[in-house]
């Protein structure tokens, strides 16, 4: 389509729409990035919580279905120095959980890990060829990243702030996602854990675009047409939504957060770091209203969540969300069920007639 007025991210990436799906890990897989890639947005691949061989088998499962682009995505983070001491004081802070529900606290705490990038997640960028690569939490080592780059991959990443896109642009990216505050999930930042420093889609957008040569690709509060015409007024070459995608059919949600989705109010989300030890939005649950949803108590990314393992056994098969992450931007009352394909498609004509008017 040439009626976009910025093709620089659809000519970058090879795609027909200005529309990326959000890489949310354990809520989308390969079906979710077929159904977006074949309406001619970009699907993408969360990796994160996946071992080699499951990549393996989603991207075999995308290559046999679709023969457009994908963005295989990845974590950065640096794994946190064990801390028995933090550990042990969360584990007895969800003590009364446990006993609620009969939980095993005597039982050893499971391991919450979320892999970053390493030698053979590179070593299967370069044996599958993504067109797109993109990271959370900054990028990867510089020999690692030169591999992706040099597999043909173009590599995209979050930015919370001007001087995290700078950064990226410093150091290798191709383009922005400019990660707005509103938007659910965890939170990219990477230069700096205050929260303060965290600033709104509409305000970051545009100065990042101002500052950084780069594409600029907005995300973060924008779940319809108004938003992604909007931010093609703010500077922004693209969108990348992740709520919106969760209403749809091919989202791997447990029918509790599908419930909570609809039921949910725009002011019901919450940054919090009780699930994994790192700032994510979802909406509010009783863990985070009575814990509070920022806790000094809880260990380091992405320990958190081993702790509430054991808990989150027991109740979320009954149906009980209390203790469950429920990812959501804060546009989540603009969610509408559609599949992918046709929300793709949707959603990109009906910019494109007010990006017109």
């Amino acid at each position: 389509m040439s009626q976009w007025p910025d093709r620089r991210i659809v000519d970058l990436l090879g795609i027909e729409l200005p529309i990326l799906q959000a890489p949310m890990a354990g809520a989308t897989g390969s079906a979710m990035a077929i159904a977006v890639s074949n309406a001619g947005g970009l699907g993408a691949l969360p990796c994160a919580m996946l071992s080699a061989e499951q990549i393996r088998q989603e991207l075999e499962a995308f290559s046999q279905a679709s023969r457009g682009p994908i963005n295989v995505n990845f974590f950065c983070h640096s794994p946190p120095q064990a801390d028995a001491e933090k550990a042990e004081r969360w584990k007895q802070a969800l003590k009364p959980y446990y006993d609620e529900v009969g939980a095993d606290f005597t039982a050893p705490t499971p391991v919450s890990s979320r892999a970053p990038f390493d030698e053979a997640a590179c070593a299967l960028v370069e044996q599958f060829k993504p067109a797109v690569v993109s990271f959370h939490f900054g990028l990867p080592e510089p020999r690692l990243l030169a591999r992706v780059k040099a597999s043909g991959a173009k590599v995209l990443s979050s930015a919370t702030t001007v001087a995290e896109a700078l950064w990226l642009e410093q150091h290798g990216c191709d383009a922005i996602i400019a990660m707005g505050f509103e938007a659910g999930g965890h939170r990219g930042m990477f230069l700096s854990d205050d929260l303060n420093s965290q600033v709104g889609t509409l305000a970051l957008v545009p100065q990042i675009a101002d500052a950084v040569r780069l594409p600029v690709i907005a995300a973060g509060g924008i779940g319809d047409a108004r938003g992604i015409a909007a931010a093609f007024t703010l500077g922004a070459s693209a969108v990348q939504l992740g709520t919106a995608y969760l209403f749809c059919p091919e989202a791997k949600i447990s029918p509790a957060h599908r419930r909570a989705l609809h039921t949910a109010q725009e002011s019901d989300t919450a940054l919090t770091n009780l699930f994994t030890g790192r700032p994510a939005r979802g909406i509010s649950t009783r863990i985070m209203r009575e814990l509070g949803p920022i806790s000094a108590l809880a260990p380091a990314f992405p320990l958190a969540g081993g702790a509430l393992a054991p808990i989150r056994a027991i109740s979320e098969p009954q149906g009980n969300s209390d203790f469950s992450n429920l990812w959501s931007g804060q546009a989540l009352r603009l969610g509408v069920e559609l599949p992918a394909e046709q929300l793709t498609r949707k959603l990109a004509d009906e910019a494109l007639a007010l990006i017109g008017r």
